[in-house]
């Protein structure tokens, strides 16, 4: 743990081109009015890739597309990635606008077919534009600068409010190793992937296995562990390319600078999380729940995560509201093991329950202190040594009128 001490650093103002040999670019092709709505990542070489997708039944084509190009060889050297349009439940032919989004892709930058992966996020269930996609590829121009890696931030967002990144450096051996961030989301969030995408690029040298293996252990603890409003889109997915350009010696588990490598996928996966859960739509506030002494560390995300994901906890935080009982009732049916006489309970530095005895407590303190945009509710269950965190954000009178208007 002393190299993660020691080396690993985050880094302000960066993007996913800092890690070397990577470019990519973002414009507007059509697909929305005026915003950018295409963009790209590209390697200079191929580039170890693994992938997450959703859990959602109804998957999106280009999901289908982008799983089947890392499963050909484990390796990519591009993504295009759209917005606007999820190209999600359009049959045949969505299946077919997606391949010929990798192959147009392939045609203008010279790769492999398989080398390219394809991501799409907006509208579900209407055709793509499709000539207006493929004539956009060939009008985009990846460069390495920060303006064009923001310009790619740009072109993936639907309803969100900002562009989210995220960035850490860290040694491997005598080589410096980048790893950044991008991502998208802000409605249909829930755990176990969101209606959310998020790209990752690293200059470590890591085979696509042991690429997977981190990425697996990674979401659990962060894309998975965040939730606005308990929608699972079809359309999720985080994709990560390490192309070696950094030179290092390869990273496996049994390297003594593997550890370093998870933490700072760990923190850049929690940081773009964190950002797509404070950019909820409607959101005003971060909630970031603590379950600690559950059954296991399984149980006490579930717990935290059932405890963000409440509608009535989500509201009562939005209203600075301090009723704790919306929380305990939570706990009770959350599917988890519970001593319900042994429940301590904490709203930011303001202790309500100990032992499930109720404290005296200063309800306008807490009131007020649920006004902050940074919100923290810290659960004890006294039934184990398992831990846990979830992040999700509160539930205001702007998120249903954003998603009432969503199409108009």
């Amino acid at each position: 743990m002393a190299s993660i001490v020691s080396t690993l650093k985050k880094v302000t103002g960066s993007n996913i081109t800092l890690p070397k040999g990577f470019s990519a670019a973002g414009i507007n092709c059509g697909i929305k009015y005026k915003k950018k709505d295409l963009g790209i990542i590209l390697s200079e070489k191929p580039a170890a890739a693994a992938a997450v997708y959703t859990t959602n039944k109804i998957k999106a084509a280009p999901l289908a597309v982008t799983k089947e190009s890392i499963e050909t060889e484990g390796i990519l050297q591009a993504v295009i990635v759209n917005s606007g349009n999820a190209n999600a439940f359009t049959g045949t032919q969505g299946t077919l606008d997606a391949y010929a989004m990798r192959s147009q892709v392939s045609e203008v930058f010279g790769l492999s077919e398989h080398y390219v992966g394809v991501a799409s996020t907006g509208i579900i269930g209407e055709t793509m534009p499709i000539d207006t996609i493929l004539e956009g590829i060939g009008k985009l121009h990846p460069q390495s600068r920060l303006e064009n890696a923001l310009e790619f931030s740009q072109a993936i967002l639907t309803t969100d409010t900002n562009t989210k990144n995220a960035c850490y450096s860290f040694q491997v051996g005598e080589k410096e190793v980048v790893l950044a961030g991008t991502a998208k989301g802000s409605g249909m969030i829930h755990p176990n992937m969101a209606t959310m995408l998020s790209f990752m690029t690293t200059d470590a040298n890591i085979s696509s296995e042991n690429l997977h293996y981190a990425l697996r252990k990674v979401t659990d603890l962060s894309f998975n562990c965040i939730t606005v409003d308990g929608e699972t889109s079809t359309n999720d997915m985080v994709l990560v390319m390490a192309n070696g350009c950094a030179g290092n010696e390869e990273l496996t588990p049994q390297h003594p600078d593997w550890g370093t490598f998870l933490q700072a996928l760990t923190l850049t996966s929690t940081d773009l999380a964190k950002s797509i859960a404070r950019d909820g739509e409607g959101a005003t506030k971060l909630i970031e729940v603590t379950v600690d002494g559950a059954a296991s560390d399984e149980e006490a995300r579930i717990a935290a995560k059932s405890i963000v994901g409440s509608p009535l906890v989500k509201t009562a935080v939005f209203g600075c509201d301090p009723n704790w009982g919306r929380i305990v009732a939570v706990l009770g049916y959350a599917n988890v093991e519970i001593v319900p006489e042994q429940i301590d309970l904490s709203i930011g530095d303001f202790p309500v329950l100990l032992s499930s005895g109720i404290l005296p407590f200063d309800e306008e303190g807490i009131s007020s202190y649920l006004s902050s945009s940074d919100i923290s509710i810290t659960v004890n269950l006294h039934a184990g040594n398992g831990k846990g965190k979830a992040w999700g954000c509160d539930l205001t009178y702007d998120y249903i009128q954003i998603n009432s208007s969503y199409t108009t």
